[in-house]
């Protein structure tokens, strides 16, 4: 079974008299343990596809089913718990809350999933060993580097042991040794635990890495393709 299937999706944003259809009737299946990048021009449709598939935004026709749960049919409320346990999230401008600790920002889902504090800071402190920033946990986002902040926005992400990752240009504010340290970090997830990652990108270094690229125009997969 997919880990993700997507069926004659659409989303159309309405702006006064004025309709933008950003997502025109996608059909898409991901498997368990692909390294997926959805490219395509500015204004494609590829972060709302992203954003879809992720619940952040509803679809305006079309299902999403996340292994096997249409997502599409919950309720605001059981769509959040449906996010939290399952999807991990990474985001172009880390989303990291200023006032913790890069180990506190790793914690904190597991503290919305009700997780004790011992098996949180257990967690907490696994993924920063394996991001290799165990020597920064007490570090508040501001004394990172770009670099250093989207590795703790990635360890924050598999805190919940998600079912797939979606990363949302995550590689857009980096230079290009934070980016190869990064796609090199994620690459290792992929293998070593079968991680399912789903990029939204236009950064050609992210393309050349992607087992599979899915490339949008308009609002519709022009080109889909396995390239490993």
């Amino acid at each position: 079974m997919a880990v993700i299937e997507v069926k004659k999706l659409h989303k159309i944003y309405k702006t006064g008299e004025v309709e933008v259809h950003a997502v025109r009737g996608i059909d898409l299946q991901i498997e368990q343990g692909e390294f997926t990048a959805i490219v395509g021009p500015s204004g494609s449709g590829k972060t709302t596809l992203l954003n879809l598939i992720g619940g952040l935004d509803e679809p305006t026709e079309g299902r999403v089913i996340i292994d096997g749960t249409d997502i599409t049919q919950l309720k605001d409320n059981q769509l959040i718990d449906f996010r939290l346990w399952n999807i991990g999230f990474v985001f172009q401008a880390y989303n990291l809350i200023p006032v913790l600790t890069a180990k506190e920002n790793i914690e904190f889902i597991m503290h919305l999933q009700g997780k004790n504090k011992e098996e949180r800071e257990r967690r907490a402190l696994e993924l920063l060993q394996e991001v290799g920033l165990a020597d920064r946990a007490n570090s508040r986002p501001s004394q990172l580097s770009g670099g250093q902040q989207q590795r703790i926005a990635v360890a924050r992400a598999l805190a919940s042991k998600p079912k797939f990752v979606l990363a949302d240009e995550p590689t857009a504010n980096l230079d290009s040794v934070a980016t190869t340290n990064l796609l090199e970090l994620m690459e290792q997830l992929n293998r070593e635990e079968n991680m399912t990652f789903v990029f939204a990108t236009h950064d050609s270094r992210v393309i050349e890495k992607a087992h599979r690229i899915i490339r949008i125009e308009d609002g519709q997969v022009v080109n889909d393709e396995k390239v490993k």
